[in-house]
């Protein structure tokens, strides 16, 4: 069944996934390309470089954690690898660079256990630090082994006050052996193109192009014979020709010559380069468009998935960020694993997928690692309360507030304590409304109900809710209630205004009382049903 996993992805890879078990591999890791080049570079030994590592908001820091895995590299089984982190950390230093070149190091070592000896890897990246990932692919996969280095031309174009601008992403693709599958792709011809060689266009409009069908300086000669009154070496049989002649497919000349007819629309295209400039990026206004920073388009995945990958096979994304290589996937009728670090993006995940094909989870999929049971929430609470708060908005379908692509920790701003929002529309004008969430892991009172009505008072929110997993007090319950109902006029029904919702009834299926809501993130477009089956992972 196809699975996403929550979790870190290099524990996921060594507990969960068989070796040579995957087909295709895309990742996209997190980068913070916003980063000033020096910084990255920057020596982590002083207090002000502390400083500046805790300001960068992923996980790519030097610490007692890379120090470990770089451990793990330079004493493990493959030499090579070892050899090579310990000369790029001579190199580049003891930094935040070098930090995240071990965390991809050991990542990449595993990704490659796990491909199949037909399999193919593209990893996305930005200018910043391709060339050291290169360097790491080289040693992991072997030289051989490289395939391409594609430039993705993400923008038409880009303001930078001292320098280029920077324009491009670059995706590196490499397989795993000599026997790797390749479907052959095409793009569209640029008009520039169409313009020089399509010349010619029929009555009813199709442009075309022609070909010589002489064969006087073709290698092994061609047949000699009378055609249209000239006699000719010509590249086919006189059959032939007579074919070619019924089926309309000959032009002829003004000057007695026959052409073959090449029309564009039967033409497959250009087959594909290593620039990529014909798929643009996600805009504001994009249908796809999911509101997550680094999102990547729909159609870039899928041409990479069907290159490397055939109906049924596996593909996997193991920073798999907001999910569109696992859309991408489902769309194409592949099986999938994603694997991400933070309840936020698993979130996203299904809220995506119930949008794009209507899947379920437990049903249609797996997910592995959130909690399903009240213990499970009292650990990962225990473990980390932002992940908890991100685990218990999606029970309710809520967008979370405060949460950052890719970090494990959130951020308090403007919501004055309010986590998450559920819209809903419940008036013939259209203008949406918000459910105010609120989520608490312990220490709730009177108090709490009390701060979260004057928080959907202050707002004109027309609902609260709190989710707790801790039970609620009597207090607390008469609190609630005391706020009275929310009526809704298109609806015909009354809403409590405030509500508390413990945990243990989320799991049983209990949810927020309110008008038919929006979806919490963006709503993804929905995609028919493909024909296929995409069978069982095996993992």
């Amino acid at each position: 069944m196809n699975t996403l996993y929550y979790g870190d992805n290099l524990k996921v890879l060594r507990e969960y996934i068989r070796s040579e078990s995957v087909d295709l591999i895309y990742l996209d890791p997190p980068f913070n390309s916003n980063r000033s080049y020096n910084v990255l570079f920057k020596d982590e030994s002083g207090q002000a470089s502390e400083a500046q590592i805790s300001a960068f908001d992923d996980t790519w820091h030097w610490g007692p954690s890379a120090e470990e895995t770089y451990h793990d590299l330079v004493v493990g089984d493959n030499l090579e690898v070892g050899r090579m982190i310990a000369a790029l950390r001579e190199f580049v230093g003891t930094n935040q660079m070098m930090a995240y070149l071990v965390m991809m190091a050991a990542r990449l070592v595993e990704l490659h256990r796990v491909l199949k000896p037909t399999g193919s890897l593209y990893l996305h990246c930005d200018p910043t630090a391709s060339h050291y990932l290169k360097i790491i692919l080289d040693t992991v996969f072997g030289v051989n082994n490289f395939r391409s280095e594609i430039i993705w031309k993400r923008t038409s174009a880009h303001s930078d006050s001292k320098t280029m601008g920077n324009t491009h992403d670059v995706i590196l693709f490499y397989s795993k052996s000599d026997d790797f599958l390749w479907n052959k792709q095409y793009q569209d011809y640029d008009e520039s193109y169409i313009k020089s060689h399509y010349r010619y266009t029929t009555k009813d409009g199709r442009k075309f192009r022609t070909d010589n069908l002489t064969a006087t300086s073709l290698s092994g000669g061609g047949y000699t014979y009378e055609w249209n009154g000239v006699t000719k070496i010509w590249r086919m049989p006189k059959e032939r020709m007579q074919e070619m002649h019924d089926k309309g497919r000959l032009h002829y000349t003004k000057t007695g010559g026959v052409e073959y007819i090449r029309y564009l629309d039967e033409m497959p295209g250009l087959p594909l380069q290593d620039l990529w400039s014909d798929i643009s990026p996600i805009n504001s206004q994009a249908a796809e468009r999911l509101g997550y920073p680094t999102q990547k388009p729909l159609a870039l995945l899928e041409r990479i998935i069907q290159a490397s990958s055939n109906p049924g096979d596996v593909v996997l994304d193991p920073f798999s960020g907001c999910g569109t290589a696992i859309a991408a996937a489902q769309k194409l009728d592949r099986r999938w694993i994603g694997i991400d670090i933070t309840h936020l993006a698993i979130a996203m995940h299904k809220s995506r997928l119930k949008d794009m094909f209507n899947l379920e989870p437990g049903k249609d999929y797996r997910i592995i690692g959130e909690p399903s049971s009240l213990a499970g929430a009292w650990q990962l609470a225990e473990e980390d309360r932002y992940q908890f708060q991100w685990w218990a908005l999606s029970l309710i379908k809520a967008r979370p507030l405060g949460g950052q692509e890719g970090s494990r920790t959130g951020k308090r701003g403007s919501d004055r304590g309010i986590d998450g929002i559920i819209p809903f529309v419940d008036d013939r004008t259209g203008k949406p409304k918000q459910v105010m969430v609120q989520v608490k892991s312990g220490n709730v009172n009177s108090g709490t109900i009390r701060d979260l009505r004057g928080v959907i008072e202050r707002d004109n929110a027309p609902i609260g809710v709190l989710v707790t997993l801790e039970n609620p007090s009597r207090d607390m319950i008469r609190e609630a209630v005391s706020a009275g109902f929310y009526s809704s006029e298109l609806w015909q029904q009354k809403y409590p205004r405030l509500q508390i919702l413990t945990i243990e009834e989320l799991l049983t299926g209990k949810t927020v009382q309110m008008p038919p809501a929006y979806s919490a993130f963006k709503k993804a477009e929905r995609v028919k049903k493909q024909e296929g089956t995409q069978g069982e992972l095996g993992i």
